[in-house]
């Protein structure tokens, strides 16, 4: 029974865990497969932030459960987010889990998949598996970089502090030797990913240490790019911004989920900024740094939220301008503070106020885009279009899975991870379309 296969569900984050999974398990004399027929082991690496994401893991789970009844695998493994909220669910109702794995004891997993009778290997709140050897794949030039996990800030809609407990940083001199290690093996961007990723080094060393840790990697290597995701905005401090204005490699892209724009939805939901603070802080950052992207996340439909609440979060992101805009209804999830709110919002309410303020945004994305035309960029390689007419790449402006992209023209091959200047020559809502400018732009 060497032969496994893992279904990664969920976050970057949780495609980390995945990676992690997968290096202890070759480490240890399995092998990988992405085929269930080939498979003796499935491995679910569950992820349940939210209920979609919970409904996702639920069905996966089923799917490879009936499989493993028709006999195509023996071991059905069922790990992460899942575990830690619904653990005696799953041992209860689904017969054919034959294991559970906590988040937290992926060091175990090898171990786990050679009893014989049912086991559970639980949560022991050490992060010391983030140093743990990562299998990444070979087609990609980014990997996400997790620098911590867990967190502190107990908005009242999420579920995270209860699933992965307390921020725990790793140490500076772990994440710098990942960060050198990722290079070495072809990585040509890291993107540096936690809960919240300005709350970096709080717990370790009693001060917000992200810059620290940037100029740290920075120091290291020598070409890599580092992307942020995941930043709090009451922690996005004047040093790290100022780092980013003066640091090429430090690339201009922040992702900062505010959540809302009324401060009276921002204190239901224990944010912990204002409308005005937010505003005054996206000013200061574009002062110093003018061609920043600014990626964010809006919630509608959040119990209270009022027309008047909507309509301040519509004049919000018309203000701000935002060039990312990801937008969700609000899910309800049992265990926080949230459930316990009055005034809950209908569903079909939310999908509405959802709908509106999302054209509202095609409109800005489209005049954002079009203000890079004729901008010449670096452009890092990750495929090629299925027409085989375009390469496809993204600038310092998108992040992997979650942006849009470049289409480059080119009369040259390219591979996965080469870095080419282009002009953006066209653009739409969300994608970009450019010529390398030693074929076709001088």
């Amino acid at each position: 029974m060497n032969k496994v296969l893992l279904v990664s569900l969920g976050c970057p984050k949780n495609l980390v865990d995945s990676e992690i999974i997968t290096g202890v398990l070759m480490d240890n004399d399995y092998k990988m497969t992405v085929d269930v027929k080939n498979a003796d082991t499935v491995i679910i690496n569950t992820c349940s932030f939210i209920q979609p994401a919970v409904e996702e893991a639920i069905d996966t789970i089923l799917k490879y459960a009936k499989l493993k009844r028709e006999g195509v695998f023996k071991k059905l493994v069922v790990a992460g987010c899942l575990v830690e909220r619904y653990k005696e669910d799953i041992i209860n109702q689904i017969e054919e889990v034959d294991a559970c794995l906590g988040i937290k004891a992926i060091k175990d997993v090898a171990s786990l998949l050679k009893e014989d009778t049912f086991c559970e290997y639980g949560n022991d709140y050490s992060i010391d598996f983030l140093n743990l050897p990562r299998t990444i794949s070979k087609d990609k030039a980014f990997a996400y970089l997790k620098i911590g996990d867990g967190c502190d800030n107990s908005c009242t809609y999420c579920t995270i502090p209860s699933i992965r407990g307390k921020m725990q940083s790793r140490k500076i001199e772990e994440i710098v030797k990942e960060a050198i290690n990722l290079e070495q093996n072809g990585m040509k961007e890291l993107i540096l990913v936690a809960q919240d990723v300005t709350a970096y080094g709080l717990d370790l060393y009693e001060k917000y240490a992200l810059t620290d840790l940037i100029k740290n990697i920075i120091k290291n290597t020598d070409k890599i790019w580092i992307r942020l995701l995941y930043c709090y905005p009451e922690s996005t401090t004047e040093e790290l911004i100022d780092l980013m204005a003066n640091e090429k490699r430090f690339l201009s892209y922040i992702d900062i989920p505010l959540q809302h724009g009324s401060d009276k939805i921002l204190r239901l939901m224990n944010r912990k900024g204002t409308n005005e603070e937010y505003v005054d802080l996206i000013k200061r950052i574009r002062e110093k740094v003018p061609e920043l992207i600014i990626r964010t996340t809006f919630i509608t439909g959040f119990p209270g939220e009022s027309e008047e609440d909507v309509e301040i979060l519509e004049k919000f992101i018309s203000l701000i301008q935002f060039d990312r805009v990801g937008i969700f209804t609000y899910c309800l999830e049992e265990g926080t503070p949230a459930t316990k709110l009055p005034n809950r919002v209908n569903e079909e309410v939310m999908v509405q106020r959802k709908e509106k303020l999302m054209l509202l945004q095609q409109d800005i994305s489209l005049k954002k885009n079009s203000d890079r035309l004729g901008i010449t960029c670096d452009i890092l390689i990750e495929d090629v279009a299925a027409d085989g007419i375009f390469y496809i790449g993204r600038s310092y402006g998108e992040a992997p899975d979650i942006d849009g992209v470049v289409y480059v023209t080119t009369r040259q091959p390219l591979s996965i991870g080469d870095i080419v200047k282009v002009t953006i020559v066209n653009v739409e809502q969300y994608d970009l379309i450019g010529e390398a400018i030693n074929e076709f732009t001088q």
